[in-house]
């Protein structure tokens, strides 16, 4: 090229179009992303369609420790099942639940836990006294008053 020519510059106008879409349809995406994130973090939605919570894993352990301590029938038997040994799993997981949790639970999620860790405890103690008081007694199913106590031989109906 010598010194007195000029470059010839060419403006294509249909490239800076298609960069303008491109852009919008990126921050059209980022916004939808950023909005999904959000309500994940609040609570949202999960993949089931339901909002679930901390007061929802409470409450299902809850219901679980009550089922195996005869509060709730089981809903194939419609009979009430005894099985301390379950009831005492789901409570202590609840335990451990409210250990690793400390400091980072809102004041009423904090007081749910406390409540319901507490009713449950001393349903425990009520339901093993009546268990020991019946097994003393010799009132207690076959399949409750195993070997090694109440409960021994696995989950059971409650004679």
């Amino acid at each position: 090229m010598s010194d007195g020519e000029q470059p010839k510059i060419i403006i294509d106008d249909d490239w800076k179009s298609q960069a303008q879409a491109e852009k919008e349809k990126l921050a059209q995406q980022g916004a939808q992303e950023k909005a999904k994130a959000a309500s994940m973090a609040d609570g949202g939605a999960g993949p089931f369609g339901d909002d679930l919570g901390f007061d929802d894993l409470v409450k299902m352990m809850a219901t679980q420790a009550l089922m195996y301590l005869g509060a709730i029938p089981d809903p194939n038997t419609g009979k009430a099942m005894l099985a301390p040994e379950y009831a005492k799993l789901h409570i202590d997981m609840l335990g451990v639940i409210e250990e690793k949790t400390r400091g980072n639970l809102s004041d009423d999620e904090k007081a749910m836990l406390v409540g319901t860790l507490n009713e449950l405890r001393l349903q425990f103690v009520e339901i093993m006294k009546v268990i020991q008081k019946a097994k003393a007694e010799g009132k207690l199913d076959e399949m409750m008053g195993g070997p090694g106590g109440p409960g021994d031989a696995g989950p059971g109906p409650v004679s």
